[in-house]
């Protein structure tokens, strides 16, 4: 049997995008597979983790400007460029996470899609709420943009949205990335990678 980690996420989350770069890294050491999950974070924080926005009305907030500094450092150590946060922080990023979900049965064709807007909002500091943007980094990861953008809009993508992301919630997640290790096993962020690592090491074959 081979181990396999299901890897909840939002195109918004920083400390996803850093996740998103060093997962395959755990993948290729351990033997194990991923699934890629799209959610809508900003429903989690509503339904269980408020306090992720009022964290972001204190100005003196002493964590949370630490935790910019910390991301740098995360970014330099894994070779990704985090030009963030930029003018469009926080993002709303419902557009960008149906066009995910619309990928979500073609698991490759979404890790190109999420590589590239993770490298357009991060990097190169572009719209992620715009579905111009969205469609051209579709476009540009050999997808066809307009047809993409055209599904996501569609009321089963929708719905595919939502559920994701009550999933999630029931399953216990409170963020992005929310990951499990076959099946019930949870662990969230960049920074529990390596006990992701470690759990999918203990797992039998």
């Amino acid at each position: 049997m081979t181990a396999g980690v299901e890897f909840f996420f939002d195109l918004s989350s920083p400390w996803t995008c850093l996740a998103f770069h060093n997962l395959p890294g755990v993948l290729e050491r351990t033997g194990a597979t991923a699934r890629y999950r799209p959610i809508l974070v900003g429903g989690v924080f509503n339904a269980v983790n408020p306090a992720v926005y009022a964290a972001r009305e204190q100005v003196d907030n002493r964590r949370l400007q630490h935790s910019w500094k910390v991301l740098k450092d995360w970014a330099r150590l894994a070779g990704v460029p985090m030009n963030f946060p930029s003018q469009w922080h926080p993002a709303k990023s419902i557009a960008a996470m149906r066009f995910c979900c619309a990928l979500e049965d073609d698991q490759a064709a979404l890790v190109r899609f999420a590589g590239g807007a993770f490298a357009s909002y991060f990097d190169r500091q572009e719209n992620l709420d715009d579905p111009v943007v969205l469609a051209a980094v579709a476009d540009a990861a050999g997808l066809d943009g307009t047809a993409l953008a055209a599904a996501a809009g569609s009321d089963a993508i929708k719905a595919r949205l939502r559920a994701n992301t009550e999933e999630v919630i029931a399953r216990g997640g409170y963020g992005s990335p929310s990951m499990f290790v076959d099946g019930d096993d949870m662990y969230f962020g960049n920074d529990q990678l390596p006990l992701v690592e470690a759990a999918l090491m203990r797992t039998p074959r």
